[in-house]
C-alpha cells in the first residue's frame, strides 16, 4: 500500500474508532435512562442489566455506523485541507478521488459489515431483548408497594397513602381492586390502616386491614340485564385479612424463549416469505368478503334479465308496488336497515384491511431497511469526504456541527417517510429509498464541487454578485445627494 493511502487510512481509523466507542456509549447510557422504568424495584443482579445492554447494543450500530462514518470523513479530510495537504497533492497530480480510494475500499467493507448486522445480528438480538422484556415484565418484587400509586400484586391492585414503621410495614389508606375472572373490578376494599406480615405459605406475603368497607358490585345471573346499574353490598369490617401469592411473580426464568413472531426477529429471506405468506392472506380476505358482501345485499336473489340500471330499477318499483301500504313501510324499514349494517360491517371492515396492510408495509419497509442501512454507511463517506475537503475544517467545530446536521435531517426524513409508508400514503419501497436517493444525489454535487475546487455551494460567487449591486446603490445614492445638495 502506497504511504498516501497509509498515511490517510491511518488518520481515518484513528478518528472513527474514537468516535464510534464514544457515541456507542452515550447511545447505550440513553439505553439505560430509556428502560430504567423496567429495572428499577425489581431487585435484580447486575449481570441481567449487562445482559440485556448486549442483546440491546447490535440494535445500535445501524445508527451509530452511518454518523461515525461521516463525522470521521469530514474530519480527517477537513484536517487534510486545513493543513495544505491537499494543496501539496494536487500540485504532485493527486486528485481528491485519488485521496479518497483506501478510505472507500474501507468503507465497502465497513458497508458489508453493516448489511450483515442488520440482516443476521439485529435479528438474533431483537429475539433475545424482546424475550428478556417480557420475562422482566413478570418479575415484581414481594413488597414492592409503592405510595400514591395502584400496585399489580398477585390478583389485586393495591393503592395505600403513606407507609411507616419497620420495613415499612404499616400502611395508611389502603385501597384495593380485586380482579375477577372476567378482569372486571366489581370489587373494592378500602381501610384506614393496614400492615404487611409474613405469610404462613412461602413465596406471600399476607396484608392484614384495619377499620374499612368491602364494597362488592351485585351483577345479575342473566347476561342481558348486566348492562343495567344494579345497586352494590357494604360490609363493614374492624380487621380483614388477606394472602397475596407471589410465586408466579418471583419463580420467573428469564432465559425463557417463546415469543418468535415479530417482523423484527426476521432476515431478508424470512420476511420475504412473510410478506408473500401476508399479502395472499389479505388478497384471499378482500375476495372473500366482497362475494360475502354481495350476498347478503340480496341483489343475487333478484331475477332479471335487464342489463340496463334503469330498467332493474323500474323492475324493483313495480315488483314493490303490488304490495299494500304497510307492507311496503315494512320493506322499506328492512331495506333501510340492511343497509345500514352493511354500512356499519364495511366500516369496520375498512379498519380490519388497514391495519393488515400496515402490519405488510411493516414487513416490507423493515426489508428495504436492510439494505439501505448498508449503502448509508458509503454514502455517509461519499458526502463527508469531499465536504471535508471544501470546509477545510479539522477538528471537534465546524465539522462535528455539519455531522450531525446531515445526519439527523437524513435520519429524520426517513423515519419521516417510513412512517408515510406505513399508513400507505406511499409506497414502502419509496418511503425507504427516497431520503437515501436525494442524499446520494446532493453527494453527487458535492464531489463535483470539491474536485472543481468550487467552493460551497458557490458562497463567493453569491457574494461577490451582491457586492456589486451594493456599489451600484451607493454610487445611485451619492448622485441624488448631489443632485439635492446643487438645488
Amino acid at each position: 500500500m502506497p504511504v498516501l493511502d497509509r498515511y490517510i487510512l491511518f488518520s481515518f481509523l484513528r478518528t472513527f474508532f474514537s468516535f464510534f466507542f464514544i457515541l456507542m456509549l452515550i447511545f447505550v447510557v440513553q439505553t439505560v435512562w430509556v428502560f430504567i422504568d423496567e429495572f428499577a424495584g425489581k431487585g435484580l443482579d447486575i449481570s441481567v442489566l449487562l445482559r440485556f445492554l448486549l442483546y440491546y447494543s447490535p440494535k445500535l450500530i445501524p445508527l451509530v455506523l452511518p454518523l461515525t462514518v461521516l463525522l470521521a470523513s469530514i474530519m480527517t479530510y477537513g484536517s487534510l485541507a486545513e493543513h495544505y495537504e491537499f494543496a501539496a497533492l494536487k500540485s504532485a497530480g493527486i486528485s481528491l478521488t485519488r485521496a479518497m480510494r483506501s478510505v472507500f475500499v474501507i468503507s465497502l467493507l465497513l458497508s458489508g459489515f453493516a448489511f450483515y448486522v442488520a440482516n443476521t445480528v439485529v435479528p438474533y438480538a431483537e429475539f433475545k431483548t424482546y424475550n428478556l422484556r417480557k420475562n422482566l415484565a413478570k418479575i415484581k418484587p414481594a413488597l414492592a408497594i409503592s405510595e400514591g400509586v395502584f400496585n399489580d400484586l398477585g390478583e389485586s391492585n393495591i393503592k395505600v397513602q403513606d407507609k411507616y414503621g419497620p420495613n415499612d410495614r404499616f400502611l395508611t389508606d389502603v385501597i384495593i381492586h380485586q380482579k375477577q375472572p372476567d378482569l372486571k373490578n366489581t370489587t373494592v376494599v378500602k381501610s384506614e390502616e393496614g400492615e404487611l406480615k409474613n405469610a404462613d405459605f412461602s413465596d406471600g406475603i399476607q396484608l392484614v386491614l384495619i377499620n374499612g368497607n368491602r364494597y362488592e358490585e351485585l351483577r345479575p345471573k342473566r347476561a342481558d340485564r348486566r348492562k343495567k346499574r344494579y345497586p352494590h353490598s357494604r360490609v363493614s369490617f374492624g380487621t380483614y385479612t388477606m394472602n397475596i401469592d407471589l410465586r408466579d411473580f418471583n419463580n420467573v426464568d428469564l432465559n425463557e424463549t417463546k415469543y418468535t413472531n415479530t417482523y423484527k426477529m426476521q432476515d431478508i429471506d424470512k420476511l420475504s416469505f412473510s410478506i408473500d405468506s401476508l399479502q395472499g392472506i389479505y388478497n384471499n380476505d378482500k375476495v372473500s368478503y366482497a362475494k360475502t358482501t354481495y350476498i347478503r345485499t340480496g341483489v343475487k336473489s333478484i331475477h332479471t334479465t335487464a342489463k340496463d340500471e334503469k330498467v332493474v330499477y323500474e323492475g324493483l318499483t313495480d315488483y314493490i308496488a303490488k304490495y299494500p301500504v304497510y307492507a311496503k313501510k315494512s320493506i322499506s324499514r328492512q331495506v333501510k336497515s340492511k343497509l345500514n349494517t352493511l354500512d356499519s360491517n364495511l366500516e369496520a371492515q375498512k379498519k380490519t384491511f388497514f391495519f393488515k396492510k400496515k402490519v405488510i408495509n411493516l414487513h416490507k419497509i423493515w426489508y428495504y431497511d436492510k439494505f439501505i442501512v448498508g449503502f448509508s454507511v458509503l454514502l455517509m463517506f461519499l458526502m463527508g469526504a469531499p465536504l471535508g475537503a471544501l470546509i477545510r475544517k479539522g477538528g471537534f467545530g465546524l465539522p462535528v456541527v455539519l455531522a450531525l446536521l446531515i445526519f439527523l435531517s437524513y435520519h429524520f426524513a426517513g423515519t419521516f417517510f417510513k412512517n408515510s409508508a406505513e399508513d400507505g400514503s406511499i409506497t414502502p419501497f419509496m418511503g425507504t429509498t427516497f431520503p437515501t436517493i436525494v442524499l446520494f444525489v446532493l453527494s453527487l454535487i458535492v464531489i463535483r464541487r470539491a474536485r472543481a475546487d468550487k467552493g460551497m455551494f458557490g458562497f463567493s460567487n453569491f457574494t461577490a454578485k451582491f457586492t456589486e449591486l451594493w456599489h451600484v446603490v451607493l454610487r445611485q445614492a451619492s448622485s441624488v445627494r448631489r443632485i439635492f445638495a446643487k438645488n
